[in-house]
């Protein structure tokens, strides 16, 4: 697995992990000009890098070799503008399947006060 790739992503926008588990995923971002589209506002493809990474580390926690799950659908509803500071996403699972898995991630500022939220549908893999 080519995980140089996924983590050199994660190291360019400043993206941390904080807390991994099959429960639950949390995750940190200072918002920086990288993750910011022209007018300065936090660009939407950031909160749904944020959704899946975190329901990716998740739902392979769950799992054990050979599985591996990996994203097949990302909805991501952006409910607030942000143009500075730090983000947190946590991400908890709402069906942990054989074939499929589905998280929920919420990407906040403030603890109650949603920036985004994602539903994250992942496919469950046999490595051969």
């Amino acid at each position: 697995m080519k995980v140089g790739i996924f983590m050199d992503l994660l190291t360019y926008l400043g993206i941390t992990t904080e807390a991994v588990s099959p429960e639950q995923v949390q995750l940190k971002l200072a918002v920086q000009p990288q993750v910011q589209q022209p007018y300065g506002l936090l660009h939407g493809g950031i909160n749904a890098v944020l959704a899946e990474t975190a329901a990716s580390l998740g739902a392979n926690a769950s799992l054990k070799k050979p599985q591996v799950a990996v994203g097949v659908a990302v909805e991501t509803h952006h409910l607030s503008a942000v143009t500075a500071g730090t983000l947190w996403t946590v991400a908890t699972p709402i069906r942990l399947g054989h074939q499929l898995q589905v998280w929920q991630a919420k990407t906040y500022q403030t603890p109650g006060q949603w920036t985004s939220v994602s539903t994250v549908t992942l496919k469950v893999q046999t490595l051969s």
